[in-house]
């Protein structure tokens, strides 16, 4: 049996989230039956797709720096006789649209997040009219009809997209913009996709979404019901969610933490800030207090749940006070994990013209002072770990010979001896020391 090798070579950059990191994948898949197969560089590639973010501030200019560079590759392929098709797609693609074809001529294609299901037509109808050429309509539904049913597992984990858009409408953020209204996908879709994944060795998938715990559809049971049919698949162990709202964080899905084994203790949870006034004006619809209680609920659920957050320091009109009840709130919580970031002008959403923009001298030293507290906190929960018997999911091979590396149900990186054998399994591990960012141990001897 012979087989024959995709003639047309396809490479794809990725900024930014895990979504597109998926959608990276998923735009792999629908142009494998056109022929594409992945490359790892875009010299001499056939296609070049830039699966764009637009949170960071810098994140656009990013893009057209590196569209300058794909512009002289795909002249020097022309020059050979050659050609070379280059896509924009992801956020900046749907915040900037015809735009980044008027000010980078070379961009041949502009797909929004919700439009890349659309590729292959784009690419059949070649160099039609500019307006042909624009896909980049909320078109939820058709996306997600239009997509192969089979993927390639890459490991033993993979991110899973059930939800995607928001209505949420936080004044710093461009997503409700950029990614549309908030929209679930079938139940029985997702279950289909990810019985598709277990059958390829997937022990762990992710469940993705703007606002993931705001998944919903006519089927009822929301996240939580999603969960526990999932929960049911054959050789999938291990269930996980991100990111998620606390708005949306409902009784049911906080009762499954403490009722579903695969759903692991592990959930990132935003805030974003500590204050009531910065909070109101961030558009976030809860409290610091309404936070907490959501905190308090979820570890009486699970009293062992890691909690990761989201942080912004420098919102237009915080003060010195506003900063100091994030702090509070950070040792209220004690997080296993957190992002944290300087407020940042995002072109067109209301924050970006709100007076009392704050100075990035005073940003800086308030980041530096929360990375400082959020890290203390990541340490002394890691070290909470050491001398404990934990199960760890193997996925890969480590640094150093006979060396596996693997992730505890609380998402910390754990490094062990163990043989190969061991990948796409899950061990117990005696935990024996701990930084900040991972763990050590060693295999545990497994009782009758």
């Amino acid at each position: 049996m012979t087989s024959h090798a995709p003639s047309k070579r396809l490479f794809i950059k990725t900024y930014g989230c895990q979504m597109n990191v998926y959608d990276s994948e998923r735009i792999a898949d629908v142009l494998t039956p056109l022929g594409y197969a992945l490359t790892d560089t875009p010299e001499g590639a056939d296609m070049v797709v830039l699966n764009t973010c637009h949170i960071r501030e810098k994140a656009t200019e990013k893009v057209y720096s590196e569209l300058g560079r794909i512009k002289a590759l795909k002249t020097e392929k022309a020059q050979s006789g050659g050609a070379m098709i280059i896509a924009v797609a992801g956020c900046v693609a749907q915040a900037e649209g015809e735009e980044i074809m008027i000010r980078q001529p070379a961009v041949d294609l502009v797909v929004g997040p919700q439009s890349y299901h659309r590729l292959p037509e784009l690419i059949a109808r070649g160099h039609r009219a500019r307006g042909e050429s624009l896909a980049a309509a909320f078109e939820p539904q058709a996306k997600f009809d239009a997509l192969p049913t089979a993927r390639e597992a890459g490991g033993v984990t993979a991110f899973l997209t059930v939800q995607e858009g928001c209505d949420k409408f936080c004044t710093f953020c461009v997503v409700p913009y950029t990614r549309g209204a908030e929209y679930s996908r079938p139940s029985a879709a997702i279950e289909a996709e990810a019985r598709s994944l277990a059958a390829r060795g997937v022990r762990e998938v992710t469940l993705l979404g703007q606002n993931v715990n705001a998944y919903d559809n006519d089927e009822g049971g929301g996240l939580a019901g999603l969960i526990r049919r999932l929960a049911t698949i054959p050789g999938l162990d291990r269930i996980r969610y991100t990111t998620s709202h606390p708005r949306d964080m409902t009784n049911d899905l906080i009762a499954a933490h403490g009722e579903v084994e695969a759903l692991m203790p592990y959930l990132h949870l935003p805030v974003q800030s500590g204050s009531d006034r910065v909070l109101k004006a961030m558009n976030r619809a809860h409290t610091a207090e309404s936070y907490l209680r959501r905190i308090e609920a979820i570890r009486a659920a699970r009293p062992d749940m890691a909690i990761s957050g989201d942080f912004i320091v420098g919102f237009p009109g915080e003060r010195d006070e506003d900063f100091e009840a994030t702090l509070d709130l950070v040792r209220a919580v004690g997080y296993a994990s957190a992002f944290s970031f300087k407020y940042s002008r995002r072109p067109g959403t209301p924050a970006a013209a709100m007076i009392g923009q704050v100075d990035d001298a005073v940003k800086d030293e308030r980041l530096q002072r929360l990375q400082a507290l959020l890290a203390e906190q990541q340490t002394a929960f890691n070290q909470g770990v050491a001398g404990r018997t934990i199960p760890v999911l193997f996925e890969r091979p480590g640094r150093h010979p006979g060396q596996l590396i693997g992730r505890s149900p609380y998402l910390q990186a754990v490094h062990c001896s163990a043989p190969a054998s061991q990948i796409g399994r899950i061990a117990p591990v005696t935990i024996h020391a701990a930084t900040h960012n991972s763990l050590a141990g060693e295999m545990a001897l497994e009782t009758a």
